[in-house]
């Protein structure tokens, strides 16, 4: 982090060493709250609508009461990217339930607090965008949707966090989660897609997985790109014999994956359909988006 990094908690834009939460908040008591990711390119927010929207979805879910308005979300997500002087970066925004007792009880948290952070991030080697990502099968199973709907980005993120912990002690760095039928769900934190005889699939939001930003932009993109794509239930054997593919996120924009559980996926090398989306996501992504009015 840099020592100058002004984070904006409660309506006030604060540096970092000073931006605190108090330890009855039940966001860090319970994981009680929700977040998003956002990226910056060229001095834009890329997709900032899309992701509030979420985020209020999200809150709604949980009946969490966001106190501010959208417009008000907008602005300070804006204004903590402008006051870093970021024109290409990562932002986190995170809503907590808020101070409470240490009950259950979230009723007893009078008011949610709300910090924007905008800094810079680097999920995946260099290398790894060039050569492709490893994969590997995670023992921890995606929670079923029935219990809490996988829409919902949570702080509490303990399953993809051991699923994580898995891909780490494989020396992967990504993995795949299964539902509990066994489906494909998603990765610990990117969504899936593969390439097959010139088609491609995705697992549905029905099987756990998180109806990404970046899901919804690459699907857009094949579709201009004429290609036909599915969303629909996919096995372990779908990602083993498949031609191509890629893993989409916030973070990790668009990426190739080469290796699942130590079985080369089609010729072991990222697939031209994946480089192109790639580079049209790149395009898209630099060229569009919510501009910064920077000071």
């Amino acid at each position: 982090m840099s020592p100058n990094l002004l984070i904006w908690l409660d309506g006030k834009l604060v540096p970092e060493s000073e931006a605190k939460i108090s330890v009855f908040d039940h966001g860090l008591l319970y994981g009680d709250g929700v977040f998003e990711g956002i990226r910056i390119y060229n001095g834009r927010v890329f997709r900032l609508t899309e992701h509030l929207h979420r985020l209020y979805d999200c809150a709604r879910a949980i009946c969490l009461t966001i106190p501010l308005s959208f417009e008000e979300m907008e602005r300070a997500t804006v204004e903590t990217v402008a006051a870093n002087k970021l024109r290409d970066g990562y932002i986190r925004l995170v809503v907590t339930r808020g101070v409470g007792s240490l009950g259950l009880n979230p009723y007893q948290c009078p008011k949610a607090s709300v910090f924007v952070i905008a800094s810079t991030i680097t999920l995946y080697p260099q290398e790894r965008y060039e050569n492709g990502l490893h994969l590997i099968t995670c023992g921890t199973r995606r929670p079923n949707s029935a219990a809490l709907s996988p829409q919902v980005k949570s702080l509490n993120y303990l399953s993809n966090i051991m699923a994580k912990i898995e891909c780490i002690q494989a020396g992967c760095e990504e993995g795949i989660m299964l539902n509990d039928q066994g489906y494909v769900a998603e990765c610990t934190g990117d969504n899936v897609f593969i390439v097959k005889n010139g088609r491609v699939i995705t697992p549905p939001i029905s099987a756990g997985a998180l109806d990404g930003i970046t899901r919804r932009a690459v699907i857009e993109l094949l579709g201009e790109m004429s290609v036909p794509c599915a969303e629909q239930n996919m096995t372990r054997f779908d990602i083993y014999t498949a031609d191509e593919c890629f893993l989409t996120g916030t973070a990790a924009e668009v990426i190739a994956a080469v290796q699942y559980d130590r079985r080369p996926i089609g010729d072991g090398k990222p697939g031209k359909l994946t480089q192109e989306l790639i580079k049209r996501f790149k395009t898209l992504a630099n060229s569009t988006g919510t501009p910064v009015p920077y000071a």
